[in-house]
């Protein structure tokens, strides 16, 4: 069946913005929504695991992780208004239909996000008041807030896959509807993309999670002790590589598995082939300098050239993502064929208030670095 049937090919009011700047900042704001996102979908799990285990290093890493978390979320919700933002703008006519045909399940984003977040707080909570060892019931409430992190991260993985992925619309719109009407309990298991896809984000959160422990260790820990100051690298060395394997594995799985010839042969020849080659090698390079650096503690030009470094890997990542969803979508609607009318007042207001944004945040971590207390 033909996909375009499936989405309206009529003439629409053109985007309001450029397609350059559409993409560019669908792009950047997703990598700043990368970088918390990662924390919290693998961060928290990893939190609840090294705070059971008798490690007092690993449980001090849990602790100041899981007090940050409160602050990491927010960060995390806010800059992904940014990419969600621009998805709306430009891909609205595979977007909605998408996310209609799973509509309780993406609706459940929002459900479960509110009591992962209100739990993060209790926990944080606990640590402030009760110090360790935490109740158990506190600690109950942060494996639930994990375990809705991470339905989060597959939920959202589902509704971007099943976008993409319009020839499956008919199917499961025949199978969830009555009379017609799409009862909005779509998933997209059955799309082989989907698998490969959440779990290599899994993979990815990790490493990101293993370059924070060591930003945090050379910028916001200065009155930790010095030998957890110590074994904070050979930590992150352990997460990274664990992280590194796991995105390696899925993946292969999803561009040798998963990928159309099409697709495939567009990413992996011609000028787009150094792009798939850059973005699948470009992650052994924080890995490189932690393992090289793994036997001294960490300083802040060397913890501040990893936390680039994986922005930089983040970024390409989603830059290569982008890509890919582009050419996912050509048979059904070519995104950037669609016609453009700049409206200039909400383009430079949008502009001026995520400057804004970045400064304030940027205000926020100088205040907590050069403060002679300690952040949280």
């Amino acid at each position: 069946m033909d996909p375009q049937m499936f989405v309206d090919q009529a003439s629409a009011a053109g985007i309001p913005a450029p397609h350059w700047f559409i993409q560019f900042f669908k792009v950047l704001g997703f990598t700043l929504h990368s970088v918390p996102m990662n924390l919290w979908y693998a961060g928290v799990i990893l939190a609840m695991i090294f705070y059971g285990r008798n490690n007092p290093h690993g449980r001090r890493f849990a602790t100041r992780l899981m007090r940050q978390m409160p602050v990491i979320i927010a960060f995390g919700v806010n800059f992904g208004i940014v990419p969600l933002l621009f998805v709306q703008l430009a891909y609205f006519k595979v977007f909605y239909p998408a996310t209609i045909l799973m509509a309780w399940f993406w609706m459940a984003i929002v459900a479960l996000l509110i009591p992962a977040y209100y739990g993060v707080y209790i926990y944080a909570m606990g640590l402030r008041d009760e110090g360790p060892p935490l109740s158990g019931t506190r600690r109950l409430i942060g494996w639930c807030s994990a375990v809705c992190f991470i339905a989060i991260g597959f939920l959202f993985a589902n509704g971007f896959s099943l976008m993409a992925n319009v020839e499956a619309w008919g199917h499961l719109w025949r199978a969830t509807s009555v009379g017609g009407a799409p009862l909005g309990f779509a998933l997209n298991v059955a799309d082989p993309s989907l698998w490969p896809r959440w779990l290599m984000m899994f993979g990815l959160a990790l490493t990101t999670t293993a370059a924070w422990s060591l930003v945090d260790a050379a910028w916001f820990a200065r009155h930790e002790s010095e030998e957890y100051r110590r074994w904070v690298p050979g930590f992150a060395v352990k997460v990274y590589t664990t992280g590194l394997v796991w995105f390696a594995l899925m993946g292969s799985w999803y561009v040798f598995g998963t990928w159309s010839e099409r697709v495939r042969e567009t990413m992996l020849g011609g000028n787009l082939a150094a792009l798939t080659f850059t973005t699948g090698a470009i992650i052994g390079l924080p890995w490189l300098v932690i393992l090289a650096t793994r036997n001294a503690m960490p300083s802040r030009i060397t913890a501040t050239l990893i936390g680039l470094l994986q922005f930089v890997v983040l970024a390409i990542n989603a830059t290569s993502r982008q890509i890919v969803q582009l050419l996912e979508l050509r048979p059904a609607l070519d995104v950037m064929a669609q016609p453009v009318d700049v409206k200039w007042s909400p383009l430079l207001l949008f502009l001026a208030v995520f400057v804004a944004g970045l400064g304030v945040i940027g205000w926020m971590v100088a205040q907590v670095v050069f403060s002679r207390v300690e952040s949280p």
